[in-house]
């Protein structure tokens, strides 16, 4: 029974896969947040560009 507690208490394969977890839920929270970081300015800038076109589409027909 002493030796099953003290390889239990020695396994570290456990350890190592919630490591590898907890890298994967940090990366996975810094790709969302810059993905939403460049949604936005992508959203300001076609928004931009939507409304040059429109402006310059007015101009050419009057």
């Amino acid at each position: 029974m002493k030796s099953l507690i003290n390889r239990f208490v020695k396994d570290e394969s456990g350890a190592t896969a919630i490591e590898y977890g907890l890298i994967a839920g940090l990366l996975s929270i810094v790709i969302i947040g810059a993905l939403q970081l460049t949604g936005t300015s992508l959203s300001a800038i076609f928004t931009r560009i939507q409304t040059q076109l429109s402006t310059a589409s007015t101009d050419i027909g009057s």
